[in-house]
């Protein structure tokens, strides 16, 4: 299972089955082979250029349907191919066809890449409050937009995949309990579509909610991939680097993809720790080569050669500002405290080091901000808990606001004890505060990466068989067979610390694969904006429990 290859093959065989030079009309970006020109649909300023194909690749939503339309009254170009990113209504059709009177359109497709490949295993619908918001109302309430565009994303996913599976969802979550009836609801209306050869074990779709583990998006990172979109953000594949003072024109934006990046395919789930030496030798390669560059005997050895030179100089940019927010920021003294606070129960260790870091200057306010939440969180039911006296301490630094100090009550409110399924601390009783202490005694090789997310120990029990039907029941249907083939959907978003993880369970040879997908992949700063945004919205009254079966569906305004 490769969503990268999936989507990668879908515009692959677009660009080549059509013939000759040809522009391509988009509504997302996206790069492609042997095309003349890229535009956006909606750009109304576009030259007539009668001579050229035009291959059009957007999402069948109103805005691009619309487009398409004017464009057919008064085209721009020759003969146009349309590929839609998901399955498209008859209506709409319809309308485009009506809107053709020159007959320009020789082709209609429906082409599965309605979301972000992300890693080769997984995948983002890049959906972030506050544009794209979860919740209205409460927290058992999905806006409807959202929630049709969760449902069209992981039809998208399965049918790409080529995936029917049967469908579970966590019990506590009202959001996944809907959006795994919405789901199967789409898979028996496109029955034709899914009519895949059936496996010997059926593949499974688990829906997850991020409100069961928000402590995991509240950690600094220590792996190059998961560090940068900490520290500069990683959208769309590109990190923008213009907050460096010093850096080069060229390097104000940079792309990190594993896919023409060897150098970075090979580094981005390593420590940070390993990054220093691999530069190193990374760049002593380029010197070697720099120094034999007189023997470059073809323009194709010369773009290798460029192409080298770029490379290094970008990654040991990034690199070298990586090291520099570091020791500027106190980033290691944080992040001792972040791992006890997120993998031990030390109260008095934890209080007392927590106080001393919200008193320091080089500390950015929020880290500070950080510590307290992942304390408010750990702490949340010990009696003799300090976090009204740790809000008063962030109260006095230089950057504090109001919205800041309300986000402890939120992030309790989001994902507090009572909200959550797991025990996520294993300290609710004597077997788990057991094997909390015994995997503290074993050790770890690095201080900083103890935690592990919740999420690993759900897919090791899935893969083991040993998960418990009532806290994930089926939508329909059900098996006792040990999983092969596992999508995983994370409403609220995952993180690249899970996608590591679960890069390492497909290297590891137990039998199963995974593909990890959510509805974004945070940093800190967004999951902090999405729980600041998803508590706003929230009646003051307690939210009402978990109730009613997968059988449910949201009434939605859907033109079928």
């Amino acid at each position: 299972m490769d969503v990268s290859k999936a989507v990668q093959n879908y515009l692959n065989k677009m660009v080549q089955d059509v013939s000759g030079m040809k522009v391509l009309l988009l509504d997302n970006e996206t790069v492609t082979k042997e095309v003349y020109l890229i535009d956006r649909v909606e750009n109304k300023q576009r030259e007539k250029m009668k001579h050229l194909k035009c291959i059009a690749f957007v999402r069948p939503t109103p805005e691009s349907i619309q487009a398409l339309v004017e464009e057919l009254r008064d085209p721009c170009y020759g003969e146009y191919f349309l590929y839609f990113s998901n399955s498209i209504k008859k209506s709409a059709i319809e309308r485009l066809a009506e809107a053709d009177e020159t007959e320009s359109v020789r082709e209609v497709q429906e082409y599965y890449a309605d979301f972000l490949a992300v890693n080769n295993d997984v995948f983002s619908l890049s959906l972030q409050a506050p544009a794209n918001p979860l919740y209205v109302e409460n927290s058992s309430t999905w806006d409807t937009r959202t929630f049709l565009r969760c449902a069209e994303g992981i039809v998208s996913v399965l049918l790409a995949l080529k995936k029917k599976p049967l469908i579970r969802y966590e019990r506590n979550s009202q959001l996944a309990t809907k959006l795994a009836a919405e789901v199967s609801y789409h898979i028996q209306q496109e029955g034709p579509l899914f009519d895949f050869r059936k496996p010997d074990t059926p593949p499974i779709l688990l829906i997850l909610d991020r409100r069961n583990d928000p402590v995991t998006p509240l950690l600094n990172q220590w792996t190059y991939q998961a560090m940068v979109h900490e520290l500069f953000g990683i959208t769309n594949g590109r990190v923008d680097l213009t907050s460096i003072s010093d850096v080069r024109p060229e390097l104000r934006e940079i792309v990190l993809s594993s896919d023409s990046d060897p150098f970075y395919k090979k580094q981005m789930f390593l420590n940070f720790g390993e990054l220093g030496g691999n530069i190193k030798a990374y760049v002593d390669e380029y010197q070697a080569k720099h120094k034999s560059s007189m023997n470059i005997e073809s323009i194709n050895d010369m773009k290798n050669f460029r192409k080298l030179s770029g490379n290094v100089t970008k990654h040991v940019t990034l690199v070298g500002e990586l090291s520099r927010r570091v020791e500027a920021d106190g980033l290691l003294e944080v992040g001792e405290v972040e791992q006890s606070l997120a993998c031990s129960e030390n109260h008095a260790n934890d209080l007392r080091t927590t106080q001393k870091l919200i008193g320091q200057s080089n500390i950015p306010f929020e880290m500070k901000l950080r510590l307290v939440l992942l304390y408010a969180l750990r702490y949340e039911q010990y009696n003799a808990n300090a976090t009204a006296s740790l809000i008063e301490s962030l109260r006095n630094c230089h950057d504090s606001t109001e919205k800041h100090l309300s986000l402890v009550e939120g992030i309790i409110a989001y994902g507090g004890a009572d909200r959550r399924m797991a025990d996520m601390f294993a300290n609710q009783d004597i077997l788990a505060r057991t094997k909390n202490a015994f995997k503290g005694l074993k050790g770890v090789d690095n201080v900083y990466t103890q935690h592990t997310p919740l999420l690993v120990n759900t897919l090791q029990d899935f893969i083991k068989g040993k998960i418990k039907p009532e806290n994930y029941p089926f939508v329909e249907g059900g098996t006792k067979d040990k999983p092969q083939d596992t999508i995983v959907f994370m409403i609220g978003g995952t993180t690249y610390a899970e996608a590591r993880e679960v890069q390492k369970l497909n290297t590891s040879n137990c039998g199963a694969r995974i593909v990890l997908g959510g509805t974004t992949v945070h940093n800190s700063t967004s999951f902090l904006r999405e729980v600041y945004d998803s508590v706003g919205r929230w009646h003051k009254s307690n939210p009402s429990p978990a109730s009613g079966g997968p059988g449910q569906r949201i009434k939605t305004s859907r033109l079928d």
